[in-house]
């Protein structure tokens, strides 16, 4: 009998794999037997993903795509098939907060531009999940399985402070999720989400890390909230994914989204 979790046959495409947490969700679906496709735009970055996928003994691409441009994705897709063969996983990872609808004291939220906004939104919502599911979800409609994965955010259910076009833009991946999986589920095709909590990548660290190591008062706040009483390690968001991917494991799950948090979502005061 096969595992549950195996991913022998898969190919998943990872938009967003060149980061911290889609990079961990790349290797973690390759582990499990997926050939992966690295979608991104830094292929620097993107061939050391790959590097480290065929350390595993599995196959492995890096395709360069612009996710807010829809013939970078439909080309980035002919070559995946090309290379690896039809998409049956897609996970969306990419997007990320602009410091410049970020709400401070010298900038309050009614001095965000409207320009600034929709930036954030594109690349949360347009770039980070629309277009690629417009682009990779119908060959997966009209050959009648595959596994769409959007990564959301705490702060998508209960809005986090400073934050509000990103909690905003995640809260719309959340909604636009249940809808595709509505829009798709008798094709075979099941959309889901997970939604992290608190994972040191990139785009936060700086806020959560002072140059010594030590945790900032924003930081120390978060964890206070957190009953784990720590930030979360990316292979913690493997398991959720791989879940998701597999049909033999989650095949009547569709519309729902996976808190992995350390139960942050879990506690108020």
């Amino acid at each position: 009998m096969s595992s549950l979790f195996d991913l022998e046959g898969e190919v998943a495409v990872v938009i967003g794999a060149t980061g911290v947490l889609g990079g961990a969700i790349a290797e973690g679906l390759a582990a499990a037997g997926a050939r992966v496709a690295v979608l991104g735009r830094n292929a620097e970055r993107g061939g050391k993903r790959v590097e480290a996928i065929r350390a595993l003994g599995r196959q492995a691409g890096f395709f360069a795509a612009d996710v807010l441009n829809r013939e970078s994705l439909e080309s980035a897709r002919q070559s995946v098939v090309s290379a690896l063969g039809a998409p049956t996983i897609l996970v969306n990872a990419a997007g990320g907060n602009d410091p410049k609808v970020t709400v401070t004291a010298e900038r309050p939220f009614e001095m965000i531009t409207l320009e600034d906004w929709r930036a954030n939104f594109d690349l949360n919502l347009a770039g980070g999940v629309v277009l690629p599911c417009q682009v990779f979800g119908p060959p997966m409609v009209a050959q009648g399985k595959g596994s769409i994965i959007n990564v959301a955010s705490a702060s998508a259910r209960l809005p986090l402070s400073r934050v509000v076009a990103y909690s905003a833009s995640k809260a719309a991946v959340l909604n636009l999720t249940r809808f595709l999986a509505r829009e798709w589920a008798q094709s075979g095709v099941r959309v889901n989400a997970i939604t992290p909590g608190f994972f040191p990548a990139e785009q936060n660290r700086r806020l959560l890390f002072n140059a010594d190591g030590s945790p900032t008062p924003r930081a120390q706040a978060i964890l206070g909230h957190t009953p784990m009483r720590r930030f979360g390690d990316a292979p913690e968001l493997v398991g959720a994914a791989v879940f998701l991917a597999s049909a033999r494991a989650s095949g009547f799950i569709t519309g729902t989204d996976i808190v992995v948090d350390g139960g942050f979502l879990a506690q108020t005061i």
